[in-house]
């Protein structure tokens, strides 16, 4: 996976993409993220990458000149690119969305707005899809590049080191995660479920996936709409829903 971020603040997308997990994917190679200086690609003196709207009005716009080069110089390379905006207004990320980009063999190029946002001929002769990580506004789409290269980068096998690890995640079957426990059993009265002391492996096994079910059910019922339930997941949420509303 090879990302390259266009921006005007290339310190916020370094300190989230070359740390932790990400950070070790970028030193084996698994994951390659370029983090462009927009600044770089302006032409005058004072490297300025934004300037007054026309028409008037508040707020900087940022000019279209920086971002064509930048973008123009890592076409330059001969690999095939798609070129995304950050923007409020694009398509809601999610797990789909994250392992569709995963697979992707194309060089992803995440153009992050600022102030007002990109000159609207960016949008217009660049941008191949608009992205957005929820229905509310940042400063800018740093800290949404870095959600998405990071939720994508995980996906792929050798990130995590354990690649069930990733499985085993929230959405990735369509359900929310199970509990987890770790050390002290018992922890100021509270004691972990004993069935995951119990070193029975299917029972540990049934008990996770009914309180995956279980979390899905109480907090994101919709989802159980979208994902095809197993004989064992019905009979499972059978015991969930009856449990939850006392009956037999």
């Amino acid at each position: 996976m090879k990302c390259d971020v266009l921006t005007l603040f290339p310190g916020i997308v370094q300190a989230a993409v070359y740390e932790s997990i990400l950070g070790r994917a970028t030193e084996t190679g698994l994951v390659q993220v370029n983090v462009l200086d927009l600044r770089d690609f302006a032409v005058d003196k004072h490297n300025t990458a934004d300037d007054y709207p026309y028409g008037g009005g508040s707020g900087m716009v940022m000019k279209p000149g920086p971002v064509f080069d930048a973008v123009d110089a890592i076409k330059s390379c001969g690999e095939p690119v798609k070129v995304f905006l950050m923007s409020p207004q694009g398509v809601v990320f999610d797990h789909r969305k994250a392992l569709e980009l995963s697979r992707e063999t194309r060089r992803l190029v995440f153009i992050c707005g600022r102030y007002e946002g990109v000159d609207e001929r960016v949008r217009e002769a660049l941008v191949d899809e608009e992205i957005s990580i929820g229905d509310f506004v940042l400063s800018g789409g740093e800290l949404a590049a870095a959600v998405i290269i990071e939720a994508s980068a995980r996906l792929i096998p050798g990130v995590l080191g354990a690649d069930e690890s990733a499985e085993k995640d929230s959405f990735y079957d369509g359900l929310l995660d199970y509990p987890h426990y770790t050390r002290p059993a018992v922890y100021r009265d509270m004691a972990v479920p004993d069935v995951l002391t119990s070193g029975n492996h299917e029972r540990i096994r049934l008990w996770r996936r009914k309180q995956a079910l279980a979390a899905t059910f109480r907090k994101r019922p919709d989802l159980l709409n979208e994902i095809e339930l197993s004989p064992e997941d019905k009979k499972l949420l059978e015991e969930v829903e009856s449990e939850m509303w006392g009956t037999s």
